[in-house]
């Protein structure tokens, strides 16, 4: 088979390749949370209530692209261990298997979604109005969650084989779709009345569309990755059970992430009516800013490491270990000042309520704090990752995580919506420093002697 389409990371600069890898995935990163960020963007025009309603709503499509990521990290990581052991055909079947099981995942999620989502709604305790729109804007985003999930699958095959720019390229043509589309069908247009909410849905479906017929388009021509690998095969179990030991642990990681962010809305609901809602929901897009940045070097530095830990040479994932951390830190700082001292003027961007200012300019100042110890738990997650070792840093993410339901209820009591915030922060800060300690301590050793 022709390798024409996979790019060897065993040999080379380090740093050059980091930043080959790393660069399309962050864009990818920032293209995917563009589409929310476009929705709210355009619907806080109309008002923060519109905002708070496709916010929440943000939080359900956090959860699903938890369970994407199930084959997203699965590809990721198996076919670049197959490259690294010059194991192409292998890496094949695992390209076919993780898109069979992502088509799996999709519809039944999707259908999960549209027939349960007035249950889902409600616990978000909404009032009547900003439930109904809640409501109108999932049934209908429902439509493309199979196409997202296999857009993520893709994207991890092509990032596995060290392509990263296609996923960029495609999502790219999808966000313009998406910000083309929103203010057409958000505010209406001649001949046709504004959807509001819904609108914004509609949007969504189309682009994922766009996207997804650009994948396939892609991989079905000539010079097809992997040798243009089947989408639909008969799952054998030695690959299934590798691919969910693999994507499990940080799948359930993100999806329980999201779950408690779910809980700790309906926390901000009760201390900080919609405003809170909106302060975290619109907050934790604008976080994204490091969160994107940082998932996107830790992505790079799995595949990374996965190719060289598999073709035995672990001093190079060492050295770009220490590279990642010193370029996201010197970001760090950056995204730190502009939290701490811009807060209001960043949220403004998006709102121009001036309470919604100040309330979310609040948030920001608090999860300053934080920013500079989650690039270090994002970037040492890539490490565990690239090892295939996902438990370990799943762990650590959930036990600190599920601390911040009753530190949040504490010091709510005491400090009201801020509370909420600084129960954040703190745990934040706490898997920062834990994540990378446990490698240097307990891991690193063991992995060398392999």
């Amino acid at each position: 088979m022709s390798t024409s389409d996979i790019r060897n990371l065993t040999e080379g600069k380090i740093f050059k390749q980091l930043i080959q890898i790393a660069v399309p995935i962050m864009a990818t990163s920032f293209i995917q949370m563009a589409y929310t960020l476009t929705d709210m963007a355009w619907l806080g025009r109309l008002g923060s209530e519109e905002m708070a309603a496709v916010g929440a709503m943000g939080i359900v499509l956090w959860l699903i692209s938890s369970v994407a990521l199930l084959t997203k990290v699965g590809a990721e990581i198996s076919i670049a261990q197959c490259i690294g052991a010059k194991q192409t055909d292998k890496a094949r079947i695992y390209a076919s298997h993780n898109v069979t099981i992502a088509l799996i995942l999709g519809i039944g999620v999707s259908l999960f979604l549209f027939f349960s989502a007035t249950l889902i709604i409600s616990l978000f305790k909404l009032d009547a109005k900003l439930a109904e729109m809640a409501h109108g804007y999932l049934q209908i985003v429902c439509i493309s969650l199979p196409m997202f999930i296999l857009s993520y699958t893709f994207s991890g095959i092509y990032n596995g084989i060290g392509r990263t720019t296609v996923p960029f390229y495609f999502l790219t043509a999808g966000l313009l779709c998406n910000m083309l589309l929103d203010p057409l069908l958000i505010f209406g247009i001649k001949g046709f009345g504004a959807l509001h909410t819904e609108g914004a849905a509609v949007a969504t479906v189309i682009s994922q569309i766009v996207v997804i017929l650009l994948f396939i388009w892609k991989t079905k021509q000539k010079n097809g990755i992997l040798n243009r690998f089947p989408y639909f095969v008969k799952l054998q179990k030695k690959y299934t059970i590798h691919i969910v030991k693999l994507g499990a642990p940080i799948a359930a990681m993100n999806f329980l992430f999201a779950g408690i962010n779910f809980y700790m809305a309906r926390i901000a609901s009760i201390y900080g009516g919609y405003l809170g809602v909106m302060s975290q929901t619109t907050g934790s897009q604008i976080e994204g800013i490091s969160w994107n940045t940082s998932q996107g070097f830790s992505t790079a530095l799995a595949t990374f490491t996965a190719q060289n830990y598999a073709a035995n040479k672990i001093d190079r994932t060492t050295k770009a270990y220490k590279y990642t951390l010193t370029t996201l830190l010197s970001l760090g700082v950056i995204v730190t000042l502009a939290f701490g001292f811009l807060g209001k003027e960043i949220f403004g961007l998006f709102v121009i309520e001036d309470t919604a200012r100040i309330a979310g300019g609040n948030y920001l100042f608090i999860m300053a704090f934080s920013q500079m110890f989650m690039m270090i738990e994002i970037t040492t997650m890539g490490l565990w990752n690239g090892f295939g070792r996902t438990i370990p840093p799943a762990t650590v993410s959930i036990l600190f995580n599920l601390a911040r339901i009753p530190l949040a209820l504490g010091l709510a009591h005491k400090f009201g919506i801020s509370g909420v915030w600084i129960a954040i922060t703190v745990s934040a800060i706490l898997k920062g420093i834990i994540s990378p300690i446990w490698w240097q301590i307990v891991f690193r050793t063991k992995i060398k002697k392999y």
